[in-house]
């Protein structure tokens, strides 16, 4: 089975083609969010190396969110109209999933972050157990104060990945002490391939989802758009 993943819900566009087990292809761009202008010579490029052509492409599948809102819409949109040309499965990848598969297998609790803004994240917590992934806190936007306070009463490590964690690196070691944790910065950020390794786990278990956008809160314009129309009132 040959699948094409792709994510673009950060400053991170990225794509990978894996073939059954094995990763025959990934494109990482960490380099400015023009994610309209680089996604698909990226997608060309990565296809054209491996010898392939999209018709040779069995499964898409993308991050759903949360992130970027323009950046989800560009990636979903693509990889849905891939897909659906060529008639083939599409699946839909929770950005935070996709983060905890960057530390596959690994001891302790994995904690991924996104930034969303106000001094809040995007955040779950999930542990690895005998190569599964257990969901220990779900997917959803907190405070990084409450955050840290429901981190506090866990009693293992706890592995933090995303790209909040530049932002709120110092509050987050300072308050947790040993149980914080950090790898090496290539884990950080979004990887197509941990999309892929979590997608072809979804077909496994029959939970291919739809491509609707998880984006958990509302858009910085529509934010503004409401606190106009109060002053108004």
């Amino acid at each position: 089975m040959k699948l094409l993943a792709l994510d673009t819900s950060s400053m991170t566009a990225t794509v990978a083609l894996l073939d059954d087990d094995k990763l025959i292809g990934e494109y990482t761009l960490n380099h400015k969010k023009n994610h309209s202008q680089k996604l698909m010579p990226m997608i060309e490029e990565l296809i054209n190396s491996c010898d392939l052509t999209p018709k040779d492409i069995d499964v898409f599948a993308v991050s759903l969110g949360p992130g970027s809102f323009t950046g989800l819409r560009i990636g979903i949109a693509t990889i849905t109209t891939m897909a659906q040309a060529l008639n083939k499965i599409v699946v839909g990848v929770p950005t935070l999933e996709a983060l905890a598969f960057n530390l596959f297998n690994t001891q302790g609790l994995v904690c991924p972050i996104i930034d969303a803004q106000r001094d809040l994240v995007y955040t779950g917590l999930y542990q690895w157990i005998d190569g599964h992934m257990i969901e220990v806190i779900e997917q959803q936007v907190l405070h990084i104060d409450e955050l840290i306070y429901r981190l506090k009463e866990e009693e293992e490590k706890i592995i933090f990945v995303g790209d909040a964690l530049e932002k709120f690196h110092d509050i987050l070691k300072h308050n947790l002490r040993e149980q914080f944790n950090v790898p090496p910065r290539r884990f950080l950020i979004p990887s197509a391939s941990s999309v892929g390794e979590a997608a072809k786990v979804k077909i496994q278990n029959g939970l291919v989802s739809d491509m609707t956008p998880i984006y958990m809160r509302k858009s910085a314009a529509e934010v503004q758009y409401e606190e106009r129309m109060k002053g108004r009132e």
